[in-house]
């Protein structure tokens, strides 16, 4: 059974679910945005965890006002629902333009739907329910979200890394891979943008870090593993300071015009730590990956003076790039 919902939603907040959406990678087969299929995990993941905060609040608020013997409980049951759904709401989306959204629902979306259609519109409509719905989601760190819309991914992963169980998975960006892992940790990268899973290959021991909304066929094996103190240490070391890449700081110096400095304060996604400044030459301690991936965005303002095979990555991508220019042509 299917049924349709048209949910009345601020233009800002329609544009932060997108960016979600897109982020955790929610696409159609055309490769245009699902936000319905993402909605619907919103709403499966997120309303129980919702359901149960709103309450715990309101349960503060009418303790707090059964303190005052000339309140009555039908009194603080209303002047409590009042502050929740009227004084206590965020201002961020209340005088913005709405646009329109239509929710199709099914299976467990549908039973959200449905519960909150019989049980939680006292004194306020569906569209504002949902609102604020979408609004206490929003308020998490990105992070944060990230766990509630994958969260049977993460309750699988997590109880595989107390058990030392071995798991099997591939993932959105390897497709037909399947990797066999030692799961260690899971890590928010510095900015917390997204979750990674740190583990180790069973086969050849190379420590791995997948971002956790990648993961799909998740499997958690029988055999357990014995972890490895030194690897924990590693990945313990990685997750401190970049999770998205697994490979081993390299020790590198670059050099930066005085716009290049200017981009290293202003641009702080990704950006490495510094282990040593002497002027406009710059010490670091990094991975490989990470560093060249930060310092491709500032062009002819930075140069990568070492180590070697860094300088010849960054040449090589430069390089790359003007053929594509001088040829006018991207190789499909």
């Amino acid at each position: 059974m299917t049924e349709k919902y048209k949910i009345y939603i601020p233009e800002d907040m329609k544009s932060r679910l997108l960016n979600d959406a897109e982020l955790f990678e929610f696409f159609k087969k055309d490769g245009t945005i699902n936000l319905n299929a993402f909605l619907k995990e919103l709403l499966v993941n997120y309303f129980e965890e919702y359901r149960d905060r709103k309450a715990k609040f309101l349960e503060t608020i009418l303790t707090d006002l059964s303190e005052f013997p000339s309140v009555s409980h039908t009194d603080a049951e209303n002047i409590a629902d009042k502050i929740i759904n009227t004084y206590l709401k965020s201002d961020k989306y209340r005088s913005e333009r709405s646009t329109a959204i239509t929710l199709t629902v099914s299976g467990r979306s549908l039973d959200v739907m449905k519960a909150i259609e019989n049980n939680l519109l006292y004194n306020i409509s569906l569209s504002q329910y949902i609102n604020d719905l979408f609004s206490s989601y929003l308020s998490i760190a990105r992070n944060g979200r990230e766990m509630i819309i994958f969260r049977d991914t993460f309750e699988e992963l997590n109880k595989a890394i107390r058990s030392n169980k071995i798991i099997t998975f591939s993932t959105t960006s390897s497709s037909g891979w399947v990797f066999r892992m030692k799961p260690y940790i899971i890590a928010a990268s510095k900015e917390e943008q997204c979750n990674y899973l740190l583990c180790a290959d069973v086969k050849h021991g190379i420590l791995h870090t997948n971002r956790v909304s990648r993961i799909t066929a998740l499997y958690t094996t029988s055999e357990s593993f014995i972890p490895d103190e030194g690897d924990r240490q590693k990945l313990l070391e990685i997750a401190r300071r970049n999770p998205q890449f697994a490979s081993k700081n390299i020790d590198a110096v670059v050099k930066l015009t005085a716009r290049g400095i200017r981009k290293f304060r202003m641009i702080v996604k990704n950006r490495p730590d510094v282990a040593k400044k002497e002027g406009n030459t710059y010490y670091f301690n990094w991975p490989k990956a990470a560093l060249e991936d930060y310092f491709r965005r500032f062009g002819y303002d930075a140069l990568i003076v070492s180590p070697p095979e860094c300088r010849e990555s960054m040449k090589a991508f430069y390089g790359r790039s003007l053929d594509v220019y001088t040829k006018k042509r991207i190789k499909e």
